[in-house]
């Protein structure tokens, strides 16, 4: 990093991806343009001294929750296994795309899985991140009945890092489903019990409760806006920052 340019304001990140941001809109499997997209925003992040650790989701190869019903052979706590070992796929596809890029990464999985990745060991994790490497966290907390956004905030908690940051597709937290409600509001910033006590589709309630617990803030943000990782990372006004701080329902504009 240049020594003139100012560095980023959150020096330690983690980084929630949802598994859709590897396709287009609508969409399923990994397109790599997608994921090439989003990880030369991470590199740029990175290059501006910010220590990344990245929280993959795995929605866009299978969801636990679609083979819930008595109708399913396949009892819950095998498909949310299954979930997490899609989001070791999707992790490998994103180290490859950052390693492309010229990162030095390191892919640890909260399930063994020795022969493609490392085991989530927190002491190692950070030192990773010491050494400046961005590590990709898989298999989510590496037990069932757990969100990859309740995995991000345990692990934001673990590694100490300033805040939890989850790209969307969306400006935002909104008062309703902008895609449905064209007339939804978008919030600015919020505290974390106007996000549980409205009912605010941002993260599960386990999530938002452990941040709020332990103060930490998560900003929710649009990564389809070129550039929108980096300007989150060093502080510029952008999406809805949600924290003890916040206004109960602070609307933008």
């Amino acid at each position: 990093m240049d020594s003139e340019t100012p560095g980023p304001r959150y020096r330690r990140v983690v980084l929630k991806l949802s598994g859709e941001s590897f396709v287009r809109a609508g969409e399923r499997g990994i397109v790599m343009e997608e994921v090439l997209k989003i990880s030369r925003q991470v590199k740029h992040a990175r290059d501006l001294g910010c220590a990344l650790a990245v929280v993959i989701g795995g929605g866009n190869i299978l969801r636990g929750a679609q083979f819930k019903g008595t109708n399913s052979a396949i009892q819950e706590a095998t498909a949310h296994y299954m979930g997490m070992i899609a989001t070791v796929i999707n992790g490998l596809a994103l180290q490859d795309a950052l390693e492309s890029l010229g990162c030095s990464t390191r892919l640890l999985s909260a399930i063994r899985m020795d022969g493609v990745c490392e085991p989530y060991i927190r002491r190692r994790a950070s030192r990773h991140l010491e050494k400046g490497r961005i590590i990709i966290l898989a298999a989510g907390t590496g037990g069932p009945f757990v969100t990859t956004d309740t995995a991000a905030a345990l692990r934001a908690r673990e590694l100490e890092a300033d805040i939890l940051m989850k790209a969307t597709r969306v400006d935002g937290v909104y008062s309703d489903d902008p895609e449905l409600n064209p007339h939804a509001v978008l919030y600015n910033e919020l505290t974390y019990h106007a996000v549980i006590d409205q009912k605010l589709r941002v993260m599960d309630g386990t999530a938002i409760t452990h941040c709020m617990e332990h103060r930490l803030p998560i900003l929710v943000f649009n990564y389809l806006k070129e550039g929108n990782i980096q300007r989150a990372v060093m502080g510029e006004r952008l999406g809805t920052m949600i924290s003890s701080e916040g206004r109960r329902a602070a609307p933008v504009g």
